[in-house]
């Protein structure tokens, strides 16, 4: 099956044995945004949103994720975090809220997606708080900015 390492010869889903890797230090950055009307991001600016505070509660929502990947991801390893941050950034552009998570471990095994889970549960915790002033709502944009560690090196994908 060439470069795919989640799958076996036969075409079978597997978990990839990290047994023999080199434990280093790794961090992911991924990104997203919550696209939304103008009215909604300054009610979620102002806290004035019936659930409360929209982006505290999706900073929490989003670490709790990140230490949840392995549950939520079948083929993602349990790995020991030693940090993960969510920080919002108001974007009147979109109108929107844009969501980046940092994730950092030393393992022998990336934090990719448990940056990339953070990222997506803080971005749908805003959408649940905001969904009763706004139907409209998108989630877009989910990606990976930046890893660094492992074999691979450092990624940047601005």
């Amino acid at each position: 099956m060439g470069d795919l390492t989640h799958l076996d010869a036969g075409g079978e889903a597997r978990m990839v044995d990290v047994g023999d890797k080199e434990v280093t230090k790794r961090v992911a950055v991924a990104a997203g945004a919550v696209r939304m009307a103008a009215e909604t991001l300054e009610r979620i600016r102002h806290e004035d949103l019936p659930k409360g505070s929209v982006l505290g509660t999706a900073r929490i929502a989003g670490i709790m994720a990140a230490k949840r990947t392995s549950e939520l991801v079948p083929l993602c390893h349990q790995i020991p975090l030693s940090s993960v941050s969510v920080e919002f950034a108001y974007d009147e552009s979109l109108p929107g809220v844009e969501v980046r998570a940092t994730a950092r471990t030393a393992a022998q095994t990336g934090v990719e997606m448990e940056a990339l889970t953070a990222v997506t549960v803080a971005a749908l915790t805003v959408y649940d708080m905001a969904k009763a002033v706004d139907k409209g709502m998108r989630i877009e944009g989910v990606r990976l900015v930046y890893k660094s560690g492992g074999r691979s090196g450092e990624i940047n994908n601005p």
